[in-house]
Formats: structure tokens, sequence, C-alpha cells
């Protein structure tokens, strides 16, 4: 995979903070495709960590975040699935990789949505945090999409090389 540089480098801190988590938000997506419906279940960790996993974590944080904290909507009003954040790595048998895909894109262009009727000095409760703003979001997202793109990069390179993965570290 190479390293994506978002289109727009310079501007206005909201441009950029979109700008990066939309390209988290590609990333991620990016660690998933060409992979097939058994690769993107492959469980190669002691977590219930897999790369159709991550994505589907990702939908859960989206409606969490935007559609709950964000946005003051009841968990069970949240479009799209579940925001029970401890069964989030689960992917029913019967969800494709496509839906999951579809679902996330979902779930971030409703955030989209939402973000833009605030600016980032916009505070709400977080009922464990306390306190937070749209900037603080942005920013916990982009950490949390990044650091998931990398668990998929990786997940991504033992699955699909396999002979150069090696439990041997020296």
């Amino acid at each position: 995979m190479t390293w994506s540089i978002p289109r727009t480098i310079t501007g206005a801190e909201r441009h950029l903070l979109e700008s990066m988590l939309d390209r988290n938000r590609t990333e991620l997506i990016n660690t998933v495709r060409g992979l097939s419906e058994a690769e993107a279940r492959r469980r190669l960790v002691a977590s219930p960590t897999t790369p159709i996993g991550l994505l589907k974590h990702a939908a859960v944080a989206e409606r969490i975040w935007f559609q709950h904290v964000l946005g003051k909507r009841p968990k069970s009003e949240c479009d799209g699935g579940t925001t029970a954040a401890d069964t989030s790595f689960i992917v029913d048998d019967n969800e494709t990789l496509a839906d999951v895909i579809a679902e996330f894109e979902r779930a971030s262009e409703r955030s989209r949505a939402i973000a833009a009727d605030f600016d980032f000095d916009h505070t709400t409760t977080h009922h464990d945090l306390g306190e937070v703003n749209l900037r603080f979001i942005y920013l916990l997202i982009i950490e949390d999409f990044a650091r998931h793109a990398g668990h998929g990069d990786i997940l991504r390179e033992q699955i699909k090389h396999p002979a150069e993965s090696t439990n041997d570290v020296r």
C-alpha cells in the first residue's frame, strides 16, 4: 500500500481536519479492499479483531461519537446498526464485506452531515469524559482510525503474504 496524502494540505483548521479524517476513513477501507470474504474474517490475533471487524468497529465509533454524543440521539435511535462498543468487532455471518464497507460509508456520511452543523468549539457531554468539543471528537476519531488502519495493514500483510510473515522476532 502506498501512503496517500490528502488532496489539500493547507487551509483552515476545519478543512484540514476533515481531510485527514476522510483520508483515514479511506485508508481503513483500503485495508479490506481485494480481500475475499474468508480473508476478511480471518482472525490472526488473540482478540476478536479481524479486517472486517475493524471496519465494523469504525462504523460503531462513527455512530457513537457523531450521532449519539454530538447529535444527542439516543443510542437506540442511531442510524445503521449497533452502537454497542463491547460487540463492535463482531460481524454476523450474513453480513458481507460489501455490506460492512457500505455501512461504514453511510455512517461516515451521516457523521459529516451532523458535524457540519457545529463549529469546533461546540461542546457536548460524553458520559465518561464529561465535556468535549467537536475538535476533540475529530482528533480522537482521526487517531482511532489511523491506529486501526495500521492494524488492518498488518493483518492484510499476514493474510496476503503469509510466507513473509514470521513469528521469529529477534
